[in-house]
């Protein structure tokens, strides 16, 4: 979604930010800046992620009709007690007051032998492969893809928030019924940060790949749950920080 504006005299197209505020049975429970559309994925993903819920929920409008909210009805497998979320578009974990509290339960990654390692020029491939619209049309939009273990694309997801956009596409994987991704490829348009890699972990995903550089605790944590992580994938090559064995 985008917005037309005016600068320097000419009109201009910016990528739509707006507070989107996830209640679960009445009771607020996280705001979150994103880009309109995909909410009710972005909600399940992010509770997801959060180890709220295992299997896609009764989610829709709130009962008063509240403009950019959305609620999940039913119980939480959980209680988050007094913890509030607040994600903006730029950090997914905002608020959240120790390490502790961000490291949700995601058991290490199980291997099956089964599956064969992925090509490296197809890793680096994934990139190219994002379809990215309003990107194209405001520069302003990250991305996340899913993709099949033969490079198909399954579902792609836009956002202002790289977390929201994961979000998304795990909400859209829930809903469907296809978590854990154990034979699946996700790919980000940007940087793998923490957040990002614990997001893939808990949706089972063995692969991880992103056009930018990972930071320290990413690569920490990809190793530590055994998940594959390539960054800087670009130009035909990737750099593979961990699981390497899936790689060939």
């Amino acid at each position: 979604m985008h917005a037309a504006i005016e600068r320097d005299g000419v009109e201009d197209l910016v990528a739509v930010e707006e507070p989107l505020e996830i209640r679960v049975d009445g009771r607020p429970l996280a705001v979150t800046m994103r880009t309109p559309g995909d909410d009710e994925q972005l909600a399940a993903g992010f509770l997801y992620g959060e180890g709220l819920i295992a299997r896609w929920p009764q989610v829709g409008p709130p009962e008063d009709l509240a403009g950019n909210a959305v609620e999940v009805r039913g119980a939480l497998l959980r209680d988050p007690g007094e913890r509030r979320f607040y994600t903006t578009s730029s950090c997914g974990v905002c608020g959240k007051g120790a390490i502790e509290q961000v490291a949700v339960d995601a058991p290490r990654l199980e291997r099956d032998p089964r599956l064969e390692p992925v090509p490296r020029e197809l890793l680096a491939s994934l990139p190219d492969r994002l379809v990215q619209p309003e990107f194209e049309r405001t520069g302003g939009l990250h991305a996340t893809g899913l993709f099949a273990r033969d490079g198909t694309v399954r579902c792609v997801r836009e956002d202002v928030g790289r977390h929201n956009a994961m979000d998304k596409v795990i909400g859209w994987a829930l809903e469907r019924g296809e978590l854990p991704l154990g034979g699946a490829l996700l790919c980000v348009s940007g940087r793998l940060s923490f957040e990002l890699v614990q997001k893939a972990v808990v949706a089972g995903a063995p692969v991880l790949v992103g056009v930018g550089a990972p930071t320290s605790l990413a690569v920490e944590l990809a190793r530590d749950r055994d998940l594959t992580l390539c960054g800087f994938a670009r130009r035909g090559r990737i750099n593979v920080y961990s699981g390497e064995e899936r790689v060939r």
